[in-house]
């Protein structure tokens, strides 16, 4: 089934561009703003809106494949592309792609995939947003052009073991609202809960953790206390953006004994903290976070490490998995380019005895989150991420809704 027509338009993000330099400097809030010149280049604001071009492959037979280029909260920090822009974007997109497009034939997923994902124009690769959304809407016009799931034409086409398919454990997020938020969570038992933003040291972790540490005992009893199932037990992961390794300068036997610490208080709940050290490269982050996943293994410690800052395309994700840098890895959907790397990514991990957390980013759209639900259920991810936007509720309905029908349908046809 051949493209016959690609049809661009602008859309919207389910968050916005948070300037995360500016953010860790301690930038402050005035409302919804933060007050202050960003630091990151490509920024106009220390936040702004995030911006989204949608992409319509439209085939032969009129059906159509969807996909959204669209970039992280925090873009331009930690290994990553730049902040994507549509007025950038969109002429490269008209006048570059879209007459390579048409008439490229939609059959195989993964062969056009790679072609666009590896793709140079004027000597460059693409900005990960654009192969983001070019790679999803490929995929989802080799699905609807098959009659099938995406879950179903990635398993086929990365020769997944054709198990019986399952929902994948949700983790919810919470952005600055960590209170009203986990009730939320705890309402609608949420596997993985809360996210909890702990992104500047003075204001949210505390000068030694104690802000973490006392908002941690609060959720521990607030689940306790008001859960509806008393065998309501998730998952408390705790996303610190390198704030430990500020706070206690880098010094690995003190973050050791406050990651115990945290365990302590989480406990009886499994306690994980995502991003505890972020030297400002990929070869001291990952220096850092294999010494502590196996300091905290030594110790027979059950808190995991999950590796997220300098861990962002497919080639650093398999070096922290060959290292062991984390328990898991998050593999930020965006990050990677190409949705056939979050493919690779997901059975790479699986493969080395590392989590694979199949995760994204807050600023994603619906489209882009469906997309990579289907590559979650079909590589059989241990997790994922509750996106797009910070609400909660809007996040985790079109994931768990966008499941229990693929695994349903998938599970229909294997009978």
């Amino acid at each position: 089934m051949k493209i016959t027509n690609v049809i661009l338009t602008k859309s919207y993000s389910g968050f916005y561009y948070d300037d995360q330099v500016a953010i860790k400097q301690g930038a402050k809030h005035d409302g919804f703003f933060y007050l202050g010149e960003p630091v990151t280049d490509g920024f106009r604001a220390i936040r702004e809106p995030g911006e989204v071009i949608s992409i319509q492959l439209v085939l032969e037979d009129g059906s159509v494949g969807k996909g959204d280029c669209v970039a992280v909260q925090y873009s331009g920090c930690g290994g990553r592309d730049h902040v994507f822009l549509i007025d950038e974007n969109m002429p490269l997109l008209q006048e570059k792609i879209v007459p390579m497009l048409i008439g490229e034939d939609v059959a195989k997923f993964r062969p056009l995939a790679e072609k666009y994902d590896r793709l140079l124009v004027d000597g460059k690769r693409l900005h990960t947003a654009v192969r983001y959304g070019l790679t999803q809407a490929i995929l989802n016009a080799t699905a609807v052009s098959r009659r099938l799931t995406v879950a179903e034409v990635v398993r086929e086409e990365y020769d997944v073991p054709d198990t019986e398919y399952k929902t994948i454990p949700v983790f919810s997020q919470s952005g600055d609202d960590r209170y009203m938020a986990a009730d939320k969570m705890i309402l609608k038992e949420v596997d993985v809960l809360p996210h909890a933003l702990i992104n500047n040291v003075e204001t949210k972790l505390g000068k030694e953790g104690e802000i973490l540490l006392s908002y941690i005992k609060w959720l521990r009893d607030r689940i306790l206390t008001m859960r509806m199932n008393p065998g309501y037990n998730p998952i408390l992961h705790f996303d610190v953006y390198g704030t430990i390794g500020l706070a206690f300068n880098y010094d690995v036997d003190k973050m050791l004994a406050y990651l115990l610490e945290c365990e302590k208080a989480g406990a009886p709940f499994h306690v994980r903290i995502e991003g505890p050290i972020d030297t400002g490269y990929r070869e001291g982050t990952l220096k850092y976070e294999k010494i502590l996943t196996e300091k905290l293994i030594a110790c027979g410690s059950k808190l995991e490490i999950v590796a997220d800052e300098w861990c962002n395309t497919l080639e650093d994700i398999k070096l922290f998995a060959d290292e062991h840098a984390g328990h898991i890895l998050q593999i930020k959907t965006p990050d990677l380019g190409g949705v056939n790397n979050i493919c690779e990514a997901i059975i790479y991990c699986n493969k080395h005895g590392v989590g694979s957390y199949c995760g994204g980013s807050c600023n994603e759209t619906d489209i882009s989150t469906r997309t990579t639900t289907n590559i979650g259920i079909a590589c059989n991810a241990i997790q994922f991420l509750g996106k797009p936007g910070m609400g909660v509720d809007e996040g985790y309905m079109i994931i768990k809704n966008e499941m229990n029908r693929v695994v349903a349908l998938a599970n229909s046809r294997r009978k």
